[in-house]
C-alpha cells in the first residue's frame, strides 16, 4: 500500500488511487476522537489490501497503524482485546507471552486486525468460520464522538452488524478476540489429479483441519494443501530457491507478454512444486509469502455447489483460453450468524480467481463472474465484484436491518465513501 500525504493513497496492487485533502494518523484515541469531530467524511485505512474502493475517498483518510496494544487478557476464557491497527503479522508475537493463538487464519496476514474483521476475512476448514465469527466485542467510535461497547450482550443488534460492517458504522478502536491456547500445524503440500482432486474434496474437508486446493485449470495436476494439528517438533519451513512466489512472478510476467505460453508454463508445476511437509506454530505457518502483486475476485458458493461451480469455471477458462497464470484458489468455511458475512447461515466453498497485476482483470472476471452469480455466491467484501444494492439485497436476508442500523448509528453518513454510498444510501 501507498500511503503518502504527498503523492495519495494505492491500495497493494495499485489498482485503486484516491487523492485524500489529509492523510491522519492519531496518537491515541483523544486525538482520534478529536479527528472525527473535526471532519466531515471519512475513511479508516488498514493494510489496503482490500481490491474494491472499500478505503478510496478524496476526503480525510485516517490510519490507527498506532492503534497496536493489548489492552486486556484474559486466562480463564482465553480471549483478548487488541488494538484494532494491529497488523495480523505481528498477532502471533503479542499472544505467545499469553499462550494465546487465533483460532483460524488466511495465508495473507499483511491487513490490520480491524480490516479482516470487517470485510469477513478468513482461512479455511470446514469447521472453521471466518475471523470476524470469533470476535467477542468491539469498542466503536461513532460519528458523533461517543464510544460504545458492543457484545451478545451489550448493543446487540450493533454487535450483529459490526462484525463485518466495512467501517461503515463508525471506527472500531478495540476488538475482543476469542482465541485459543497456541498450537503448531503441520504443513503438507502435494501434488494431486485435478478430477479427483475434485470428487474427493468433501471427504478431505471433513479429515483435515484445514484444506485447500490450487487449480491450474491447464494441467491436470493441482497443489493440495493441509494443515493438522501435531505434537511434532518445529520443522520450519524452508524456501526453495528460486521460491515459489519468484517462479510465480516470472511466469506472470512470461504469460502476460507471450500468451500462448500459459499452458505451458501451467504444465511446468510438476516441475517445479515437490511434496514438503513443515512443522510449526499455526502463527508462522498459516501465511505464506505472497510478494507477486495481483488483482483478486472471490465468492461463497453455497457448499452444495460449490465443486460443480467450480469445474464450470475451470471449463471456462480453457474455452476462453483466459490469459492468467494464477491458480484458481477452493477452500471451505464454516457459516456464522453476522449480517452481512458473506458466510451468513451458509456453510460455503470460496473460490477465488487472480490476475497479475500488470495486467486488466476485466476480461476473465467479467466471465467468471457471472458463473459464481449462477450458483448463488456472495462475494467477498474485499475482493472485487460488480454487484448492485438490489443484487445483494437478495443475497442478505439481513440487509435492510443492516441500513436501518448504519442510518440510526451515523445519520450524517460521515464514514461512507462514494462507493459505499452506492451499495448502501437507500433501503429497498
Amino acid at each position: 500500500m501507498n500511503l503518502n500525504p504527498d503523492h495519495g493513497w494505492s491500495n497493494w496492487s495499485g489498482y485503486c488511487q484516491s487523492q485524500p485533502k489529509k492523510i491522519v494518523t492519531p496518537n491515541d484515541l483523544e486525538q482520534l476522537q478529536t479527528m472525527v469531530a473535526e471532519h466531515e467524511k471519512i475513511r479508516v485505512v488498514g493494510a489496503g489490501h482490500s481490491f474494491t474502493p472499500l478505503v478510496q475517498t478524496n476526503e480525510t483518510l485516517i490510519s490507527l497503524d498506532r492503534f497496536s496494544n493489548v489492552h486486556h487478557v484474559d486466562q480463564t476464557t482465553c480471549q483478548s482485546t487488541l488494538g484494532a491497527g494491529i497488523r495480523l503479522y505481528d498477532l502471533g508475537a503479542y499472544l505467545q507471552p499469553y499462550d494465546q493463538a487465533l483460532i483460524n487464519q488466511g495465508d495473507i496476514d499483511q491487513q490490520s486486525l480491524a480490516g479482516a474483521i470487517s470485510t469477513g476475512t478468513h482461512g479455511t476448514g470446514a469447521d472453521l468460520q471466518c475471523l470476524s465469527a470469533y470476535v467477542e466485542g468491539f469498542e466503536l467510535l461513532k460519528a458523533n464522538g461517543e464510544l460504545i461497547q458492543c457484545s451478545r450482550n451489550e448493543n446487540i443488534d450493533i454487535f450483529h452488524a459490526g462484525r463485518v460492517a466495512l467501517g461503515s458504522l463508525g471506527i472500531l478502536t478495540k476488538i475482543t478476540m476469542q482465541n485459543r491456547a497456541k498450537y503448531k500445524l503441520k504443513e503438507r503440500i502435494q501434488l494431486a489429479p485435478v478430477q479427483e482432486s475434485l470428487d474427493q474434496f468433501t471427504a478431505l474437508m471433513k479429515t483435515h483441519r484445514h484444506l485447500e486446493y490450487f487449480i491450474f485449470p491447464y494441467t491436470n495436476q493441482l497443489m493440495l494443501k493441509t494443515l493438522d494439528l501435531t505434537e511434532d517438533e518445529i520443522r520450519p519451513r524452508v524456501e526453495s530457491k528460486p521460491s515459489e512466489d519468484q517462479l510465480l512472478k516470472w511466469c506472470c510476467e512470461i504469460s502476460q507478454k507471450m500468451p500462448f505460453l500459459t499452458g505451458y508454463l501451467q504444465n511446468l508445476v510438476g516441475v517445479f512444486v515437490k511434496p514438503t511437509e513443515f512443522v510449526n506454530w499455526s502463527s508462522e505457518i498459516f501465511a505464506s509469502p505472497r510478494d507477486t502483486k495481483f488483482n483478486e475476485m472471490e465468492y461463497q458458493i453455497p457448499i452444495e455447489h460449490g465443486i460443480e461451480c467450480v469445474k464450470e469455471v475451470i471449463a471456462t477458462f480453457k474455452k476462453f483460453k483466459i490469459n492468467s497464470f494464477f491458480p484458481i484458489e477452493l477452500r471451505v468455511v464454516k457459516g456464522d450468524d453476522i449480517w452481512l458475512s458473506p458466510f451468513y447461515q451458509q456453510d460455503s466453498i470460496s473460490i477465488s480467481v487472480h490476475q497479475y497485476f500488470k495486467q486488466s482483470p476485466r476480461k476473465v472476471f467479467d466471465l467468471i463472474e457471472p458463473i459464481f452469480q449462477k450458483y448463488h455466491g456472495r462475494p467477498h467484501w474485499a475482493k472485487m465484484h460488480q454487484l448492485n444494492q438490489r443484487q445483494l439485497k437478495a443475497l442478505y436476508p439481513k440487509w435492510n436491518d443492516f441500513i436501518e442500523i448504519g442510518a440510526a448509528v451515523d445519520p450524517q453518513k460521515k464514514f461512507l465513501n462514494p462507493y459505499l454510498e452506492h451499495l448502501m444510501m437507500a433501503k429497498i
